[in-house]
């Protein structure tokens, strides 16, 4: 089972870093009214009309593999039996506390109040 989280969390990643990357190759919708007026040219990589698609298309399949092993890790790590060793999760050790020591603690009255010698 170590195995398949193992993948399933170097599927993530890969499909991240290429999300990550196909996001930042697009250009916005407000790019081809800036070139409309004389700023650029609005070709691209794939061609004007092709790219839009390809991209988008390509970056909504990443985005549906990202999530579907996103859910996939978060069942394999909820189905993880209860003994799996954690120090989180164990309970904690109770120490019993000490006794008073007589010799090192102060005397005070019973009576709770300081007697003041009077003459």
């Amino acid at each position: 089972m170590n195995v398949i989280v193992n993948v399933i969390l170097a599927v993530q990643m890969l499909a991240a870093l290429v999300m990550i990357g196909l996001i930042l190759i697009q250009h916005g919708k407000g790019a081809d009214m800036g070139a409309a007026f004389g700023s650029g040219s609005s070709g691209s990589l794939f061609g004007a009309s092709g790219s839009a698609n390809f991209l988008s298309r390509t970056t909504g399949v990443l985005a549906a593999v990202f999530f579907v092993s996103t859910l996939a890790l978060a069942y394999f790590g909820n189905a993880r039996p209860a003994s799996s060793g954690s120090v989180l999760e164990a309970p904690a050790a109770v120490v019993p506390a000490a006794a008073p020591d007589a010799a090192v603690a102060p005397a005070v009255p019973a009576s709770g109040a300081a007697q003041i010698p009077t003459k």
